[in-house]
């Protein structure tokens, strides 16, 4: 098989007319006709929330482009994309064997459409296709908005025998030219991400981002504020803001000037119908006085903070070449407390990176301890391809690795237990966003620390709470991660 790359300036590709010809009054979605029937897309997500928000994206651009409509069943799809992470080991060989499966389906039936996209995708390239001819199109995370052209150039090699077909590939780095050939964000429910940014610059040693979604890019200011208008505008009340380094956030004003993050905190916050804010993910280093100062001003920003550290280690820090100590962001920590003394805090842990001692164990056990986190994102280190750390001896067992990580798992266990039951007497402030399934005289919603809250009202005036923020008087321990209560008082 010839791969060729896809050049979004060749305007001379043919074009398949898949978009159906009317559109339901209800909801403006595609319906099929007699002539037309509406292509679906079935769609599988790995990693991070970056990915979810690509996967919607992708979504969007073939439901603007060809009134594709997402299907949950893999077998009545007439196209299949993967959007793949490529941050565990081994994440490759995964991918393909998720393809092999999908193999089958195609031999069923050939007009069958496959797509790969994300992080694995721009690692693997051609490779991707040399390995599974039957994949009809390779796309990064950067070059999602041409799905609907890729789409097209696939549909052109149908008729050519498989061992002629040229295939579709895209995993170039076009800037952060992709936001501006997305169609207008659509959602459902109340709750939105908004990416911000694209990329990290800075090149931690077990990191692949770098490598596959390019150094830092950030959106400009308008581009970034006339999104989240059109959100608020559909119902929209909380807004999650996404990068992989996000609060190193430094997008361009229409005056030329940079706007930095905690600024841009400041503008959404005066978005109307926007009460909530929250983001993902930070880094220490850019977690400056002046985003601290932000949660003294506003009270949109939720008090829940996930700011990876990744080790308790200064050693393993350096080898990690996270540029930081534990000290600074010890400090960062307490200045942040002692403006919101709610504050809920999570993070990420790698457990047994190479080099990780018994001592440099416990002092990631005893920073869990002391900062008391209300929840973690904790694994076992593994090698990430194409990374500095990929090349260190990777001298902890993994024996060694599973015992640390089941120890200190419990330490944050316990912290989440007993952070809920102390919620119990006290109030909190809730996002309604639906009936609960098997209470239907019930509502539920989220806090800001992200645990879901129940609570009873009158079922014939459900919809009038639907997308309000109330506040909430905690009353019983349910799990981990859910509480009940009473209502208060509606606050928006």
């Amino acid at each position: 098989m010839s791969v060729t790359v896809f050049d979004p300036r060749i305007d001379n590709i043919a074009s398949v007319d898949t978009k159906a010809v009317a559109l339901e009054a209800s909801n403006s979605a595609p319906v099929a006709t007699d002539k037309q029937a509406t292509k679906k897309v079935f769609i599988t997500t790995q990693g991070c929330q970056m990915n979810v928000y690509d996967s919607d994206k992708m979504l969007d651009v073939l439901g603007d482009s060809h009134g594709m409509q997402v299907t949950h069943d893999i077998d009545e799809a007439d196209v299949l994309l993967m959007n793949t992470c490529s941050i565990r080991e081994k994440a490759q060989e995964k991918v393909f064997s998720e393809l092999g499966r999908w193999r089958k389906l195609k031999e069923k039936r050939p007009d069958l459409v496959i797509g790969v996209g994300g992080c694995v995708a721009s690692q693997e390239g051609d490779n991707i296709q040399k390995r599974a001819p039957y994949v009809d199109m390779v796309f990064g995370p950067q070059t999602l908005h041409r799905l609907p052209e890729l789409y097209d150039q696939s549909n052109e090699q149908k008729a050519i025998s498989p061992k002629n077909r040229i295939g579709t590939i895209d995993i170039s780095f076009p800037s952060i030219e992709k936001f501006d050939f997305l169609p207008e964000p659509k959602v459902e429910g109340y709750k939105a991400f908004v990416s911000i940014m694209e990329g990290c610059s800075k090149y931690c040693s077990f990191c692949v981002v770098p490598y596959t979604r390019g150094e830092e890019l950030s959106r400009p200011l308008d581009d970034v504020l006339a999104e989240i208008d059109s959100l608020a505008e559909q119902g929209v009340r909380e807004i999650n803001l996404l990068g992989q380094n996000v609060n190193g956030y430094r997008g361009e004003k229409d005056d030329g000037s940079i706007c930095r993050f905690a600024e841009l905190l400041h503008y959404v916050s005066h978005v109307d119908g926007v009460e909530r804010i929250r983001y993902t993910t930070s880094h220490p280093l850019e977690f400056t006085d002046d985003i601290i100062d932000a949660y003294a001003q506003l009270p949109e920003l939720v008090s829940h903070l996930h700011l990876p550290v990744q080790s308790g280690s200064n050693a393993i820090l350096a080898a990690m070449k996270r540029n930081h100590t534990i000290d600074v962001y010890i400090n960062q920590i307490n200045k942040l407390k002692a403006i919101r003394p709610d504050i809920h805090l999570s993070s990420d842990f790698i457990i047994g990176f190479p080099g990780e001692t018994d001592a440099d164990f416990q002092d990631t056990l005893n920073l869990a301890k002391e900062l008391n986190f209300d929840h973690s994102y904790s694994f076992i280190y593994s090698k990430r391809p194409g990374t500095p750390a990929a090349e260190l001896p990777d001298d902890v067992s993994f024996k060694t690795k599973k015992e640390r990580l089941a120890e200190f798992q419990k330490v944050i266990i316990d912290s989440t237990l007993a952070k809920s039951h102390e919620m119990v007497g006290t109030t909190t402030r809730v996002l309604v966003e639906q009936v609960a399934n098997r209470h239907p005289d019930c509502l539920i919603g989220t806090a800001d620390n992200t645990r879901t809250v129940m609570f009873k009202y009158d079922v014939d005036k459900m919809d009038e709470l639907l997308g309000k923020i109330v506040s909430v008087k905690v009353t019983d321990f349910v799990s981990p991660h859910m509480v009940k209560g009473e209502l208060v008082e509606v606050l928006a």
